[in-house]
């Protein structure tokens, strides 16, 4: 197989697949969902992917797997085996170096030089891959930073604005410092930036709430796109949090736009906002501060609905102007559900 065979048509609809192969980091212990699943121990599985027709497949080349302790002493054993299976099928590879991680114990996503350890990573990658042409430097920055940093439920648990806002500015950092890394190896290297695209809702009252939480879904891209500026919708929101205008305007400076908008579309990252707490369980209760309320999924709220993955593809695109992607989608819920 030929490298010129693995670029697709211009302009041709192709279907995309990928391995859930997160690697994150709780507590001191790491998760790793491929040694769950038993895909690392499954190289034959390439070849059902082919069979559905994937013409392009998410790799994981984890930081944390491959090269926990440097590149010096890293185990390239099973991204070698399973890069050159998908290229001999002729599956274009899309590389991840982090997948909702937070690199291995020497570094964290509020180390201040997180983003030149990824960027030596991501050269590493490069070199020793110079025929791959798309990647994933960081999955899902945004979704990963409010998990980390404002629900508490992955390392390094915080729940403050502060270290959502520091863990997204190190990973959209690293995400610009490891393309640029990457593309003095292969200056044809694409970038392809996910992150899940929802959309909330809200009562008449907490409209405000939901205003912003539409604001903050784009706030990963708008970093990488160099629109983060003065007159953006989050500026003094994260101003107000201490973040400097050096700190923004640097990615003003760098600006490193994807190639690529991968929207990731989850049913239940549609949410629904509502103060009347009576009618939702305890469990969906929550608040801003300002306000009580439920925070409960919006499809099953919404007489009409909520939105449907290509109004959300469409925002994208008006938003950005730029190609987009279905870079993943599920259900969560039961067989029969989702029939």
């Amino acid at each position: 197989m030929t490298e010129g065979s693995l670029s697709p048509l211009p302009g041709a609809p192709e279907l995309w697949g990928g391995v859930e192969c997160t690697v994150n980091r709780v507590g001191d212990e790491y998760f790793e969902q491929t040694a769950r699943s038993g895909h690392q121990e499954r190289l034959s599985d390439f070849d059902l992917f082919k069979e559905l027709g994937v013409r392009a497949l998410r790799h994981g080349v984890l930081w944390e797997k491959v090269a926990p302790d440097g590149l010096v002493t890293a185990d390239w054993s099973w991204a070698d085996a399973s890069l050159a299976r998908s290229r001999e099928l002729g599956m274009r590879p899309i590389v991840g170096l982090l997948h909702h991680g937070s690199g291995p114990y020497s570094t964290s996503l509020l180390d201040p030089d997180f983003a030149e350890k990824l960027g030596d990573y991501a050269y590493g990658v490069a070199r020793r891959y110079p025929w791959v042409t798309d990647y994933t430097p960081i999955n899902e920055p945004l979704t990963t930073a409010r998990f980390s940093g404002l629900y508490g439920h992955w390392y390094p648990h915080a729940q403050d604005d502060r270290t959502f806002i520091t863990a997204l500015l190190n990973q959209c950092r690293a995400i610009v410092l490891a393309m640029r890394a990457i593309r003095e190896i292969n200056p044809a290297a694409r970038l392809i930036q996910t992150d899940d695209l929802g959309k909330t809702f809200s009562t008449p009252k907490l409209a405000y709430q939901a205003e912003f939480d539409n604001e903050r879904r784009w706030l990963s891209y708008d970093l990488l796109c160099g629109r983060v500026h003065s007159q953006h919708a989050l500026w003094q929101y994260l101003r107000n949090r201490g973040v400097s205008d050096t700190e923004l305007e640097w990615f003003q400076e760098n600006s490193c736009p994807p190639d690529i908008i991968g929207i990731n579309h989850y049913l239940g990252g549609q949410r629904f906002l509502d103060e009347h707490l009576q009618r939702y369980p305890r469990a969906t209760h929550g608040g801003n501060g300002r306000h009580r309320y439920a925070d409960v999924l919006a499809l099953r709220v919404l007489l009409d609905g909520a939105a449907e993955p290509d109004q959300l593809l469409l925002e994208a695109w008006e938003r950005y102007k730029l190609p987009v992607a279905v870079t993943e989608c599920h259900n969560g819920c039961t067989r029969e559900e989702q029939l």
